[in-house]
């Protein structure tokens, strides 16, 4: 009896072709990111500095910033989205 009433009130899509291949784009992205990076950080540190791997990464001062302005940028996103939907959802003052 729940879930009866549960799936009448949400009504459930399949996901279009359009919507997999968002999907599938973004975790070959994610697995690409997460490949360079891991490589950066973890290999390349063993790696002679004159070996010409070095010419496709940044400096290693980098692996720790651009995740940190990431990690910023994140918080600044989710802030600013909870802040838009408690503003929508925020309820009138009673006038006495």
């Amino acid at each position: 009896m729940l879930e009866h009433s549960f799936k009448s009130k949400i009504n459930i899509l399949p996901a279009t072709r359009v919507d997999q291949a968002v999907g599938m784009s973004l975790v070959v992205f994610s697995l690409l990111l997460f490949t360079y990076y891991s490589v950066w950080v973890i290999v390349l540190p063993f790696v002679e500095s004159d070996h010409v791997l070095h010419i496709y990464f940044l400096p290693r001062e980098y692996s720790v910033i651009l995740p940190g302005i990431a990690a910023v940028i994140l918080l600044l996103c989710i802030g600013a989205f909870t802040a838009v939907i408690m503003w929508k959802h925020r309820k009138p003052k009673k006038v006495d």
